[in-house]
């Protein structure tokens, strides 16, 4: 099953670590330098989970959450962010983010367990799909 992840977040240290972190971890993980750059990135190439900082130039993290919800609403959010505010957090939980998750980290393991349920919510609809797909008999 695909388990491909884009990190989005204008800080490159934290995007290329969690990138590397996701890739040891088994994972195709890519990344985007903010909003705009991640939908040009998803209008070529499918992801399923998408973690992004909510503070960034040209397009936030909550724009970007919106606009996926809008083009690409199986692709599963996982918020982060350092500015930690009621009205951030109402809105990720507004727009169905799956969650939000506060850095600085401590360690990974909020984090890990976010993407990790983002992506089984894709292989249990996989899993079911292709059980219907048994009960019709059909090929594909």
């Amino acid at each position: 099953m695909n388990r491909r992840l884009l990190v989005v977040d204008d800080e490159t240290p934290i995007r290329d670590s969690l990138a590397r972190h996701y890739r040891f971890a088994g994972m195709e993980a890519e990344t985007a330098q903010d909003g705009e750059d991640a939908l040009e990135k998803l209008s070529r190439i499918p992801y399923r989970v998408v973690v992004s900082d909510i503070l960034m130039p040209r397009l936030d993290g909550i724009g970007l959450l919106r606009r996926i919800r809008q083009e690409f609403p199986m692709t599963r959010m996982v918020m982060i962010t350092g500015y930690v505010t009621l009205e951030n957090a109402l809105a990720c939980l507004k727009l169905g983010a799956d969650t939000c998750v506060f850095k600085p980290f401590e360690d990974l393991s909020e984090l890990d367990a976010a993407v990790e349920a983002a992506f089984a919510f894709h292989e249990r609809w996989e899993r079911k799909l292709l059980e219907l797909r048994g009960m019709r008999g059909d090929e594909k």
